[in-house]
């Protein structure tokens, strides 16, 4: 037996038992939910720094080594709308724990695999899984928590897991490679899969399919070899440059694929992402956002990440260590935000005003050099990120499934999964160019030196940083412009707890 969503109390002001003991299983759903969602944005990092040692380990070549990231960036960007749609039709729970199911298996494969080639099958299989599995945890907690407050906190529990997810994978990576082996990067999955999945089948109701899922075949084809396209071409131009024939081909054909999406989606009866999902102001300004905030933060990540190795020559767990502040910002700010903040002065405010705190943070960060100190330097900038960051991260979330029907909520959760994976590929790639076009700059004009090698380094790494500054600028115009300054609304509920 399933029971729906508490929005408040009886009109006699008293609450009934068993409203009682739903409201309590909502926050347990909450953890595993959470745990979930922890599990997929620790794995976005973990495995990076234990590319090397698994290089050396199964004897695979430098230019090999880029498709144990791109086969797992390629199947979840990819199949992410579909995976969401699935679960609108055939149940967010069944969704949910095939995802957790296959996402630990293939982990489990990962973590043994004896050649190069089982351990890409195994990250693509994870992304696959991640597809099904992202959207899935984000639809059942907007269907979930429904009264206002209860969502905000909810939202900004999820956001903070969300934003603290990738620093916290470069800290656990670091940790297990050095420590263990660079397979239980790959293990430590099951940690997070096996309670999730026994919580899951314990305390979410089985779904009540009553008609017979519709799929749109065309706009799966179409959005799904769209998404393939442009995620392969922006990874090939991280190996290639921007003038290469099939990176620029793939790009191309990935936009116009987009385009052709779209036009399908007008005229379908039975559309894979209805156009009602995005066209509501608030919804398609915060997909906006969140895509903005995805193109910002790989480049924290990825060039910060850089930084403390090559420059200041830290440790794997050094650096993750050193992003800890940034971790407590995003928590303090996605989990005090929502609540107190939100109400009070609107969604446009504090997305705007949270990308321009992390702008100033990004901004602060460009001024590094080789002798930079982590207190005076380093630390407040990431501070200012963190809270920045947590305070879109949160609100964004709810704006995106603002006032959505629960026959689309997993293909709206899955369109933010969409926008930070497309908004990251886009991002990592230009960046990339970015710093080799700064660090090449310098030294041209510059004698060659141990230094200076240094030097064209720190160049490269803070002309990124400067350009994620004005990343997160463009994210504040784009959010006062669009996202309209009203409470938002909740989305609505359905029985998802089981008795």
């Amino acid at each position: 037996m399933s029971t729906s969503v508490d929005r408040g109390a009886p009109a006699s002001g008293k609450k009934d038992s068993g409203l009682r003991g739903s409201h309590a299983v909502r926050w347990w759903v909450l953890v595993v939910i959470g745990m979930a969602q922890l599990m997929v944005m620790l794995d976005a990092t973990v495995v990076n720094i234990a590319l090397p040692e698994a290089q050396q380990d199964l004897g695979f070549s430098d230019g090999s080594r880029q498709w144990v990231i791109t086969g797992y960036a390629l199947a979840f960007g990819s199949l992410l709308l579909l995976g969401g749609r699935l679960g609108d039709l055939l149940g967010r729970r069944t969704l949910f724990v095939i995802g957790l199911a296959g996402f630990g298996a293939a982990s489990v494969l990962g973590g043994s695999a004896s050649s190069f080639e089982i351990l890409v099958a195994a990250r693509v299989a994870q992304g696959l899984f991640a597809a099904v599995l992202a959207p899935a945890a984000l639809s059942l907690l907007s269907v979930t928590f429904t009264e206002p407050a209860e969502r905000a906190k909810a939202f900004g529990i999820f956001s903070a897991l969300g934003g603290a997810g990738g620093a916290v994978g470069l800290l656990l990576g670091g940790m297990l490679t050095e420590w263990a082996s660079w397979r239980w990067v790959m293990y430590v999955n099951v940690a997070f899969a096996v309670p999730a999945l026994i919580g899951a089948l314990l305390l979410l109701a089985k779904p009540a399919i009553t008609k017979k899922p519709k799929l749109d075949i065309p706009g799966i084809v179409a959005v799904s070899a769209a998404l393939f396209a442009i995620v392969y071409g922006f990874a090939h131009v991280e190996s290639t440059s921007w003038t290469d024939p099939v990176a620029l081909g793939s790009m191309i054909v990935g936009v116009v694929l987009l385009v052709v999406f779209v036009w399908l989606e007008s005229t379908v009866a039975h559309p894979l992402l209805p156009l009602r999902v995005v066209l509501a102001r608030t919804r398609g300004g915060s997909f906006l956002a969140v895509f903005v905030l995805g193109m910002g933060m790989f480049s924290i990540f990825l060039f910060l990440t850089y930084y403390f190795a090559a420059s200041l020559g830290y440790s794997p767990i050094k650096t993750g260590l050193a992003f800890l502040p940034m971790v407590a910002a995003v928590v303090t700010s996605s989990t005090t935000m929502p609540s107190l903040v939100l109400p009070k002065v609107g969604p446009k405010i504090v997305v705007s005003a949270g990308f321009l705190v992390a702008a100033a943070g990004m901004a602060l960060l460009t001024r590094l050099e080789l002798d930079s100190t982590y207190a005076t330097h380093i630390m407040p900038g990431l501070i200012l990120l963190g809270l920045g960051i947590g305070a879109v991260m949160s609100t964004a979330f709810q704006g995106a499934t603002s006032g959505i029907h629960p026959e689309d909520s997993g293909v709206a959760s899955a369109l933010i999964n969409t926008g930070q994976q497309i908004g990251g590929s886009i991002s990592t790639a230009l960046l990339t160019t970015v710093a080799s076009s700064a660090a090449t700059d310098y030294l041209t004009s510059h004698k060659p030196s141990a230094l200076a090698a240094a030097q064209a380094g720190v160049e490269g790494y803070t002309a990124t940083l400067a350009w994620g500054s004005g990343f997160f600028v463009a994210g504040a115009v784009i959010a006062a412009c669009l996202i309209p300054n009203r409470a938002l609304e909740p989305s609505e509920g359905e029985p998802v707890m089981a008795h």
